[in-house]
């Protein structure tokens, strides 16, 4: 299995839009499985008390922050965000925020480190550079931050709101990686969507980055997006591609007026057509493999050299609520508006509503308002997910062994469904394992959908298009 597995890791993913068309269907990202959209509501007491129970304490922590603020709206947003030029709003915020952050220090992070760190959002860096200090004093008075090599803390980055001095404070801070929010890089498009940043901009904080030793920097685009078309996402590409950063994650835009309200301010004749759509992410895929770039899965590409590509030539790579991450071994304290974490076997979301979750940290310490108790069954399933998603391959008789089953009558009705994918060239099925080949590593969401035993065609709409 190994052997095929480098093999097929070398191998680019194939592009066809007939196909792509035929397979593309509303469905999860599947950053967790159960998805956030099966959490329900639940007794929080109940469900924290059980995570406490349940949580490994051998393991070390991730910690997300959301930070809800925005200076200004970018019209294809669909982030729990607060449009709001009123700086006054942080220091309440921050209050709660460490009222939250001391409830799980006290009944989570005893004798455990924190491996892995991320600021999102919302702007993080609406927060001045006296308040992420603050925030950062906080975290190493209350948490074991680790000091290895290894570790990862993390800031997503709007480069309108920080400047080559505040990127050395964010570094000497002890901040390692940077995700910068392009989007796109042509005038035309980022004045459609209300985010106007010069390339020249995000050039000079790039190399101020690499110079002060940010050890990896993601770039965010989005295709989709109005006025975009084949030829200005190419000049897009030729700009990012020339910067080169270690990172890049084509995300597809999602046009949901009617739950976002951003995004009515852009007018639907101004948006590509599904065929062009498909065209821009078929030039992606195209330009940065040729440009070198490793396709790790779904809409994220790294740099050969890049922790994500060694994670996933190792059989290391694992997904959680952040995406592709090697730090899957961590359960996650997540804190802020909307945030979700994972402790054991429980997942956990906070409420949406700044002011909700304000007003449940000061009077229980958490603002815990939805989640999900795992059964046996989700926690193998999710391992199912994970490796197809992560790793392409899955061997039957070593999936058997771990979880006690005899795979093939466990997954008799799975099996059965996969027929028109081995049919198209998608998977190689056999009685050993199941391998996803390239022309269906961009699909592989729907193919993990015949997994999940939640997903009924009333729930796709709560979901974008899986390409």
């Amino acid at each position: 299995m190994s052997y095929a597995l480098n093999e097929q890791l070398q191998a680019a993913p194939l592009w066809e839009p007939e196909l792509i068309k035929r397979y593309d269907r509303a469905g999860p990202r599947y950053t967790s499985y159960p998805t956030a959209a099966d959490f329900k509501p639940q007794n929080a007491g109940s469900l924290l008390g059980l995570a406490e129970q349940r949580s490994d304490r051998s393991k070390p922590l991730s910690l997300y922050l959301h930070v809800p603020f925005c200076s200004s709206i970018c019209y294809y947003c669909a982030c729990n965000k607060i449009i709001t030029r009123q700086h006054q709003r942080v220091r309440p915020f921050l209050d709660t925020l460490f009222q939250e952050l001391s409830y799980y220090a006290e009944h989570f992070a005893k004798g455990r480190t924190v491996e892995q760190l991320h600021f999102g959002g919302g702007t993080p860096t609406f927060l001045n550079d006296a308040e992420i200090a603050e925030v950062m004093v906080f975290l190493r008075k209350n948490f074991n931050l680790s000091t290895s090599a290894d570790a990862d803390f993390s800031i997503e980055i709007d480069p309108r709101s920080v400047d080559i001095a505040r990127l050395g404070t964010l570094r000497e801070l002890g901040f390692n990686r940077l995700s910068f929010g392009v989007q796109d890089t042509n005038l035309v498009v980022q004045q459609a969507v209300n985010r106007i940043q010069p390339t020249a901009l995000i050039d000079e904080q790039l190399n101020a980055a690499r110079e002060l030793g940010f050890r990896s920097i993601n770039f965010d685009l989005i295709y989709g997006l109005p006025k975009q078309n084949l030829m200005l996402f190419g000049e897009t590409l030729n700009t990012v591609i020339g910067l080169r950063p270690d990172r890049i994650c084509v995300f597809n835009y999602a046009h949901l007026p009617d739950r976002f309200r951003p995004q009515r301010h852009i007018n639907d004749s101004d948006l590509p057509s599904p065929a062009e759509k498909l065209d821009i992410l078929g030039l992606s895929i195209e330009r940065l493999l040729e440009a070198g770039y490793h396709y790790i899965g779904m809409d994220h590409f790294a740099l050969p050299d890049d922790s994500l590509t060694s994670a996933q030539q190792d059989e290391m790579l694992h997904r959680n609520f952040q995406g592709y991450t090697t730090h899957g071994n961590c359960d996650l304290i997540a804190c802020g508006p909307s945030a979700i974490g994972q402790l054991g076997d429980t997942y956990l979301q906070n409420a949406h509503d700044v002011d909700d979750w304000s007003e449940k940290v000061h009077r229980k310490g958490h603002a815990i308002t939805r989640g999900i108790i795992l059964s046996d069954d989700d926690i193998m399933r999710r391992a199912l997910i994970n490796q197809l998603i992560c790793h392409f391959q899955l061997d039957f008789s070593t999936f058997s062994e771990q979880w006690k089953i005899h795979f093939h009558t466990e997954f008799a009705h799975e099996l059965s469904l996969m027929k028109p994918f081995s049919d198209d060239g998608l998977i190689n099925l056999t009685d050993d394992g199941l391998y996803i080949l390239p022309r269906g590593r961009l699909l592989i969401r729907s193919l993990c959908m015949l997994f999940d035993i939640y997903r009924q065609p009333q729930t796709e709409q709560r979901f974008s298009r899986i390409v």
